[in-house]
């Protein structure tokens, strides 16, 4: 039984006591992942190195070891460079018409500089997209238990 202090209602929940889920906003988390912190506290390292997380976050302890960014952020990078880079080709050679070892050597390095600039923090992104969304172990312990189906009550 809990008591509300404003009103004095009472209310009961059995035997589990009323604590509300934390809070994990998905823009935030998606934020402070893409400035590579911690999408849970804001202040922790999110990576070790370029693209390899750290275990946990040094400021809360939240664990970045089951994470599984894998494959969305290349491909996320590849969606973003490539319509900026076909984009500013054809408007250069709608412009100056320029022979294609020119536009090979202009392109070329924006490219391969665009892709190294935005593959970490897209990364991060997709870490605080994944802590926010609960997804891939980023859940609370006891919520998992509930939502998963046990092993052992298999009947074949």
């Amino acid at each position: 039984m809990q008591t509300n202090e404003t009103d004095g209602s009472t209310q009961h929940f059995g035997d589990m006591p009323a604590t509300a889920p934390a809070e994990r906003p998905l823009g935030r988390a998606i934020k402070r992942g893409m400035l590579n912190r911690c999408p849970a506290c804001g202040t922790g390292k999110l990576f070790r190195s370029y693209v390899k997380p750290v275990d946990h976050c040094a400021a809360c302890g939240e664990d970045y070891t089951h994470q599984r960014a894998d494959d969305l952020p290349p491909y996320l990078v590849i969606t973003i460079v490539g319509h900026i880079v076909v984009g500013g080709y054809m408007a250069t050679d709608l412009i100056w018409p320029l022979s294609t070892w020119q536009h090979l050597a202009i392109w070329t390095p924006i490219t391969l500089i665009l892709s190294l600039l935005l593959l970490q923090p897209i990364k991060g992104g997709a870490i605080g997209l994944q802590w926010a969304l609960k997804m891939h172990g980023f859940g609370d312990k006891r919520e998992e238990a509930e939502e998963s189906p046990a092993y052992g009550d298999r009947t074949a």
